[in-house]
């Protein structure tokens, strides 16, 4: 179980924007020894998961992780119900509109539209949780004692800023008892603003999370509040019915 552990650890090296990677760089991202990373990297390029350059010298994901990454997103219905609403109101705001669900103290993007003038990050790309609207939804919707326990993972995860992001998250709770989502304003990222509105699945797997984003002199803490706020709940719940319909 060890020796799977830290295959999995450096195929999660691998990011949307990471073609190829040296073998030092998945070291240095695995915090694992050069031997160790030496073994795995071989083995998992035996099996097809990693492919290797011998021009560049260089790792990329090969085809049975492509594979597999495929297989798991084709398995998830919350894409093909949500894509339709998501896509329209894209096209209806200057907004990015994101799909994500919770990874340890990241979210990933599992999907996501924009318009040619939003901001947007890429599917499979990793941001962090405690920074960020849709990490905030999530940690806001959860039962109180998991709530807790999450916290204290972002704590250890972020101890020298760790003051600045309990507040955060202090306001984020109001936030999501009194209106259903949760705001990033620029945050993460310092010309960006972000909105967020979690939904539980019924089949017991994690919450995900939907969100807009875009850039701050668009959206406005105002504009997110009177005017995606409430399209992104309306989203949410028409979400809902038509996976319950199902």
């Amino acid at each position: 179980m060890t020796a799977l552990a830290r295959g999995l650890e450096v195929l999660r090296c691998f990011g949307p924007r990471d073609r190829w990677l040296a073998m030092q760089e998945m070291v240095r991202r695995t915090g694992l020894s050069k031997p160790t990373v030496a073994r795995v990297v071989f083995t998992l390029t035996q099996l097809g998961h990693l492919r290797y350059s011998a021009g560049l010298r260089k790792y990329a994901l090969g085809s049975a992780s492509v594979a597999l990454g495929y297989a798991a997103l084709a398995q998830q219905d919350i894409r093909r119900v949500a894509r339709p609403a998501m896509q329209a109101l894209s096209e209806q705001t200057t907004a990015a509109v994101h799909l994500s669900i919770p990874h340890r103290t990241s979210m990933i993007v599992i999907d996501t539209y924009r318009n040619s003038a939003s901001f947007a990050v890429d599917i499979g790309s990793r941001v962090p949780m405690a920074s960020t609207s849709m990490g905030r939804a999530y940690v806001s919707s959860l039962p109180t004692l998991e709530r807790t326990g999450m916290l204290e993972e972002l704590r250890a995860a972020s101890s020298e800023d760790w003051p600045q992001v309990r507040k955060a998250f202090e306001v984020a709770l109001r936030e999501f008892e009194e209106h259903g989502y949760c705001l990033g304003l620029g945050d993460w990222r310092r010309d960006v603003n972000g909105i967020a509105v979690p939904l539980a699945l019924d089949d017991g797997s994690d919450q995900v999370v939907f969100s807009c984003s875009g850039a701050a002199f668009q959206l406005s803490p105002a504009v997110l509040r009177q005017d995606l706020g409430p399209r992104l709940l309306t989203l949410v719940g028409n979400v809902r019915s038509a996976l319950t319909s199902d």
